[in-house]
């Protein structure tokens, strides 16, 4: 017999469910980084057979800045029929250097070739070019200074070098990029580079959006440190889309704007990647286009409460990451903690598709309110599109109160392999429309609400579901019944408790289940088993006082017995298909003596 074993901690609570037949740089951000316990490796999307390794205890999950370092292989397109080949440095030539150094309130530039023209005001650093293949390479410090690129028509993409340079701008950003060509970022290798702002910028008739702003792709590589503080906008802003890459090791603070805007997307291909925001509706990574990871170690932390944005007249709210348009995880760990009011772990507008990797969510922030009549409420996870795992491991815990939700997709959902862990005040999954379980395992509680609620139909089709609903009237699985729709079991293992669940009410159900209802201790083991055959074994983590009991296992058939043992109790029931199914075969649970209360019926709402 083959096995797989799954703990998952939640203060007391673990669940088992075997299947049968199936340096001194450092100290400057002393006050801002912790250790973490995370791993660097993604888990693989097949089903791993030893879960001590997993990283799901939701009820001690912390999350903060992380610098560490991270080791994970670089690479880069070598074929120009590649979309972004361009887009590396490798793919390029910079063969002319221009050394541009720093020293306090004054600055000095060396080796200009012809079509370069630098011009120099104190610290202040203004070039033009009409010229390719050039490598801006900045040195030194100054405490009120800044390095500009003009625009022109005759652009070039070009490489800039932070070589140990620290700037401070009083009145506008350190770096201002107003050309619209290729920017690439090199962070030179045993470097730590500190860009910061003032508190206000100058007035300008150029955009000026960050401590770090470019009009066009920022494109970082390189093994330095920077570390952006920025204190009047956003800490580094792209009107094109920004690329970060393995070997990055980025920290950014902003406490007025978002830690990184982009207007065209944000491309994670590596890199340790730590962002923090206290800003109103302060988000940590927000694009206008796509966010797309594909590895490194990314966290964004915001603190900001929602606020009202007269222009959309709706609310805005803080989140780790937001996008308009699509947001894919294909590896690395993404780590979002957000404990302002309204706040999100992660947002976006249209689908989100976590592929691989670790995706990890924390908010305690309690529901923005604003003139009674516009609120934002706080979410782990939230897609306005559908929803779809295809693997890797979710983590999502969202304890604000009321609307606190930890997954939430306004469209379908549909989990097809990896893991997700949801622990929630409100419900622990819910889906707008129909919620679809293919594969992988899903382990949800909700404290006050439904482990996992479907606005329509609720699909088991295969995988290992644990579902921990609330008391009455809450439930352990809730389909939309009173909208007509209903729960489906085609296969899969499946464990729900709660004050109630939905079942089956349509033929199309073609695997058995059965159902049980009673008080039940905590810390109780329970098995279903057929003839000398242990199908299924859960340690049940919490107490209900009445609670109903909905289980299946993989080859469950209609009309044949199981053993259902609770603790020391033992019941034979009946496999059901389908039908408005009471909650027959009432028992007790473990230590509990006495009868248990009559059948109780399936609920969704």
């Amino acid at each position: 017999m083959k096995e797989y074993s799954f703990s998952w901690l939640l203060g007391v609570m673990a669940f088992v469910f075997t299947m049968s037949g199936c340096s001194s740089e450092d100290d400057l951000l002393a006050d801002y980084t912790s250790g973490s316990n995370i791993s660097d490796n993604s888990t693989s999307s097949s089903i791993p057979t030893d879960f001590s390794e997993m990283t799901g205890d939701l009820s001690t999950l912390t999350i903060d800045i992380d610098s560490t370092a991270f080791n994970e292989n670089d690479t880069y397109p070598t074929d120009d029929s590649d979309a972004h080949y361009e887009d590396y440095l490798e793919n390029n030539s910079f063969t002319q250097n221009v050394y541009i150094n720093y020293n306090g309130s004054t600055a000095t530039c060396n080796n200009v070739p012809e079509g370069v023209t630098v011009q120099v005001n104190g610290a202040d650093v203004v070039v033009s070019s009409t010229v390719k293949g050039v490598n801006y390479i900045l040195a030194g410090s100054t405490s009120d200074g800044m390095f500009k690129m003009a625009t022109g028509d005759d652009d070039k993409k070009f490489q800039l070098t932070l070589n140990g340079v620290t700037i401070h701008n009083n009145d506008g950003p350190a770096i201002n990029i107003q050309t619209g060509k290729r920017c690439f970022v090199t962070l030179a290798e045993g470097t730590y580079n500190i860009l910061s702002d003032g508190t206000a910028y100058a007035s300008s008739s150029e955009d000026q959006k960050a401590t770090f702003f470019s009009e066009g792709e920022l494109l970082f590589n390189g093994s330095g440190k920077l570390r952006i503080f920025a204190n009047a906008k956003n800490g580094i802003a792209s009107d094109d889309y920004i690329l970060f890459r393995p070997t990055n090791d980025i920290y950014i603070k902003a406490t007025s704007n978002h830690a990184i805007k982009s207007n065209d997307g944000i491309f994670i291909h590596g890199g340790v990647i730590n962002v923090e925001t206290t800003a109103t509706a302060g988000k940590g990574f927000n694009t206008d286009g796509a966010f797309e990871m594909d590895g490194g170690r990314v966290t964004a932390i915001t603190q900001g409460d929602g606020m009202y944005d007269s222009d959309d007249q709706d609310v805005s709210a803080a989140a780790g990451v937001k996008a308009d348009s699509v947001i894919i995880v294909n590896g690395g760990t993404l780590s979002c903690k957000s404990t302002g009011k309204g706040g999100k772990g992660i947002s976006t507008d249209q689908q989100l598709i976590v592929n691989g990797g670790i995706v990890r969510v924390l908010t305690s922030g309690q529901t923005y309110t604003y003139n009674s009549r516009l609120d934002s409420k706080a979410k782990g996870i939230k897609a306005d599109g559908n929803m779809t795992v295809n693997g890797g491991h979710i983590i999502a815990k969202a304890i604000g109160g009321s609307g606190s939700e930890g997954i939430e997709s306004k469209g379908m959902l549909t989990i097809q392999d990896g893991i997700v862990e949801a622990y929630a005040y409100d419900d622990a999954i819910n889906s707008g429309s129909h919620l679809y379980i293919k594969g992988g395992i899903t382990c949800v509680y909700a404290t006050n609400n439904d482990g996992l609620d479907a606005n329509g139909n609720l699909y088991i089709q295969g995988g290992t579901t644990m579902a921990y609903g609330a008391r009455q009237p809450e439930c352990g699985i809730d389909a939309n019944e009173e909208g007509g729709y209903s729960t489906y079991i085609t296969g899969g293992n499946l464990f729900a408790i709660g004050g109630g669940n939905s079942t089956p009410t349509s033929s199309a159900s073609t695997q058995g289940y059965i159902t049980s209802s009673g008080s039940f201790n905590k810390n109780i083991v329970s098995t279903i088993s057929y003839s000398s055959t242990t199908l299924g074994t859960f340690f049940l983590p919490y107490a209900y006082s009445s609670g109903s009991i909905l289980a299946t296992a993989n080859g469950m058939t209609v009309g044949n017995n199981y053993v259902f043992t609770i603790g020391t109790t033992s019941n034979t029931l009946s496999a059901q298909q389908y039908g408005m199914g009471g909650m027959g075969g009432g028992m007790s649970g473990g230590d509990i003596g006495g009868n248990a209360p009559g059948g109780m019926p399936g609920r969704g709402r």
